[in-house]
């Protein structure tokens, strides 16, 4: 009998309480938040090796999914990007939907500007943690694992 592996939710308590909820009722409630569509990031941790999940809001580019690692205008990435970063396969959950996915740092390009344009569409205050930090704000392409 093998058990699954603990997932560690965000240590922020209103982020964990929107992750609860997501889980509990299979993205039926918390898929859409504030209005917006969010997904539940699930990364490995560089140093520890632990799963650690999170909520964040999602755009599409075709069959792919954007998320932004803003961490609201900070001066440093969130742990999430770094540990994604180090390693890229990563699971979603969109809805009622799990599947595993490969993570890959959007490059200074046109479609990253149409991405962030996209995301800002979203969730306008992502243009405004921009102009909070002077660090780019990355955006991730997630691209399902077939």
């Amino acid at each position: 009998m093998t058990s699954e592996p603990t997932i560690i939710d965000s240590p922020s308590d209103w982020v964990a309480d929107h992750i609860r909820q997501y889980v509990e009722t299979n993205g039926a409630e918390g898929h859409i938040w504030r209005g917006v569509p969010t997904l539940l990031l699930t990364v490995t941790g560089r140093k520890s090796g632990a799963l650690r999940r999170t909520a964040l809001i999602y755009g599409r580019i075709g069959d792919d999914y954007v998320i932004v690692a803003s961490k609201g205008g900070h001066p440093v990435n969130p742990l999430w990007y770094e540990n994604l970063v180090a390693n890229k396969e990563v699971t979603l959950q969109v809805g009622p939907e799990v599947f595993q996915a490969n993570a890959q740092t959007m490059a200074e390009d046109a479609d990253r500007e149409t991405a962030w344009n996209t995301m800002v569409g979203i969730w306008p205050d992502f243009a405004n943690y921009q102009l909070k930090t002077e660090r780019r704000i990355p955006l991730v392409r997630l691209t399902r694992i077939s």
